[in-house]
């Protein structure tokens, strides 16, 4: 009985020797190659998986990027650090990054703008925009202050202050997650030392922007005439700075009537 046993037991044994070889085997040969680069382009990236970068995540931009598919200065949350890090895994130059942050395009806080009735509905921004009515306020192009925008930040960077959304851009990193969540579109991105920007969107007449707001932008086109680099035109009846031109002069927003282009 115990030689029966025994033999058992060494059968197990060489069983399960072989099962060990055979996986080992396997593994080698349905082994998947992994590119070097990419683990360390990967060990660099932050981790936020913000999309930001236009992938799905860190794993999927740090494959991209080791594929040559994607720049090395893509992560918005990275920044300058990262890119340079990258670029010299990939021996390449990070080139001049610039530093990008949301920037809200309303200016529409609760003494500024007219509302036309209280609103007791739900408190987010696309779901309050697929009900007649959208929300409370008058102005049907303004921030409805509900705080879409804010849930979506994984930064604490936007925060809804006296109906609207504010953004801290110590604290953003361009990830546009905000501008996605906002169904009347108003945050995009600019340059962190932008001097000025108009925070208005709505497209109606001048007459019909002053019945809803105290300070959205009427189109009438003083800023554009003061402005001496071309940055300034009115366009949709609202006025819009190319950043690219602007020289930060000011003079654009010491003429506007209105007051809409504010200080960035």
């Amino acid at each position: 009985m115990v030689a029966g046993i025994l033999h058992a037991a060494i059968l197990i044994g060489v069983i399960g020797i072989l099962i060990g070889l055979l996986l080992g085997f396997a593994a080698i040969k349905l082994a998947v190659p992994v590119d070097e680069k990419e683990i360390e382009v990967r060990e660099f990236l932050p981790g936020n998986n913000c999309g930001g970068c236009g992938y799905a995540g860190c794993d999927a931009l740090a494959k991209a990027i080791a594929a040559g598919e994607a720049p090395v200065n893509a992560c918005p949350v990275g920044g300058a650090a990262v890119a340079e890090k990258i670029g010299a895994v990939m021996g390449v130059d990070a080139g001049e990054a610039v530093r990008m942050v949301a920037f809200v395009k309303c200016n529409g806080t609760c003494d500024k703008a007219g509302l036309k009735a209280n609103y007791y509905g739900i408190s987010d921004c696309k779901r309050a925009a697929a009900i007649p009515g959208r929300g409370d306020k008058a102005c049907s192009f303004g921030c409805m202050g509900f705080g879409s925008c804010v849930a979506a930040c994984q930064f604490d960077a936007i925060h809804v202050v006296d109906g609207v959304a504010v953004v801290d851009k110590e604290k953003c990193v361009a990830c546009g997650k905000c501008a996605e969540e906002c169904p009347n579109h108003l945050i995009e991105m600019v340059p962190y030392d932008a001097s000025y920007g108009v925070a208005c969107s709505n497209q109606d007449k001048g007459p019909k922007v002053m019945a809803v707001c105290d300070t959205g932008c009427i189109g009438c086109g003083l800023c554009v005439r003061q402005c001496e680099s071309g940055a300034v035109t009115v366009e949709n009846n609202v006025a819009h700075i190319d950043q690219n031109k602007c020289t930060g002069c000011g003079k654009c927003a010491e003429k506007c009537p209105k007051k809409i282009i504010l200080a960035h």
